[in-house]
C-alpha cells in the first residue's frame, strides 16, 4: 500500500511540475488589438513599405515613404495599371505632385490619387482595421526585425482593408505583429490570391517634412 501511495504522490508531483505556469500565457489577442487601435490612433508620422510577393490580384506592387497624422505624405509607388507604372509622390494638402522615372513632376488632385492608391490609409485605416478583426488569436512572441512582439491571427474585414491595399475583394486571415512595449504595428503578413501583401511601419513619430517639389 505504501509502495502504491508513493507512486500516486510521485505522479501528481511530476503532473504538477510539467504543468505550465500562468506567467507563460499569452495576453488575449483581441485585448492587444484594441489597445494596438488606441496606439496607433495617436500616432503623428510613420515610415510604411507596402511589398507584394509573388502575384496577387492586387494592383499595388510596391510602396514605400513616409506619412503624416494629417495625411501629407511622400514616397514612391509601383502599381500595375495597363503594365507597371512607377513613380515619385509628394502629396501636400490637396495636390499631388508626381513624377515617373523621366520627366518632372505634374500634378493631380488628392481625390484623383485616392482612386488609384491612398496612401494615408495606412494611418487612418489601420486603427478600423484592428478594432473590426474577428477570430482574433495571439498565437506567440516573436522578434520582428529586432523588436520583440506579439504575433497575431486575425480575419480582416475586406472593407477595412480595399482602403489600405486597393483590389482586396474577400476578409482576409491575416497575421498582426504588435511591438510589446508599444503596442504599435511592426509587420502585417496578407495571404491572398496568387501571393500575399506584406505591410511593415516602423520610425514611429521622427521628424517628417513634406514640401511640394519646386516648380
Amino acid at each position: 500500500m505504501r509502495t502504491i501511495t508513493g507512486l500516486v504522490v510521485a505522479a501528481l508531483l511530476l503532473v504538477t511540475a510539467c504543468a505550465p505556469k500562468n506567467e507563460t500565457a499569452l495576453p488575449s489577442g483581441p485585448g492587444l488589438l484594441n489597445k494596438s487601435a488606441a496606439a496607433m490612433r495617436a500616432v503623428k508620422t510613420v515610415a510604411f513599405t507596402i511589398d507584394a510577393k509573388d502575384r496577387p490580384a492586387v494592383p499595388v506592387r510596391h510602396a514605400e515613404g513616409s506619412l503624416t497624422r494629417e495625411g501629407d505624405a511622400k514616397g514612391s509607388l509601383q502599381i500595375e495599371i495597363a503594365g507597371l507604372q512607377e513613380f515619385e509622390f509628394v502629396l501636400a494638402g490637396d495636390t499631388v505632385h508626381f513624377k515617373g522615372p523621366t520627366g518632372g513632376f505634374q500634378t493631380m488632385t488628392r481625390q484623383q490619387l485616392a482612386a488609384i492608391y491612398d496612401p494615408s490609409a495606412v494611418l487612418t485605416g489601420v486603427p478600423d482595421l484592428l478594432s473590426t478583426a474577428q477570430d482574433v488569436r495571439t498565437e506567440s512572441v516573436e522578434a520582428v526585425g529586432g523588436v520583440n512582439t506579439y504575433r497575431i491571427a486575425a480575419t480582416l474585414s475586406q472593407q477595412v482593408l480595399a482602403k489600405l491595399v486597393p483590389g482586396v475583394q474577400q476578409a482576409v486571415k491575416g497575421t498582426v505583429w504588435v511591438d510589446q512595449a508599444t503596442s504599435r504595428i511592426v509587420r502585417m503578413e496578407l495571404p491572398l490570391s496568387g501571393g500575399s501583401v506584406v505591410v511593415a511601419l516602423d520610425d514611429y513619430d521622427a521628424p517628417v517634412t513634406i514640401t511640394p517639389p519646386a516648380s
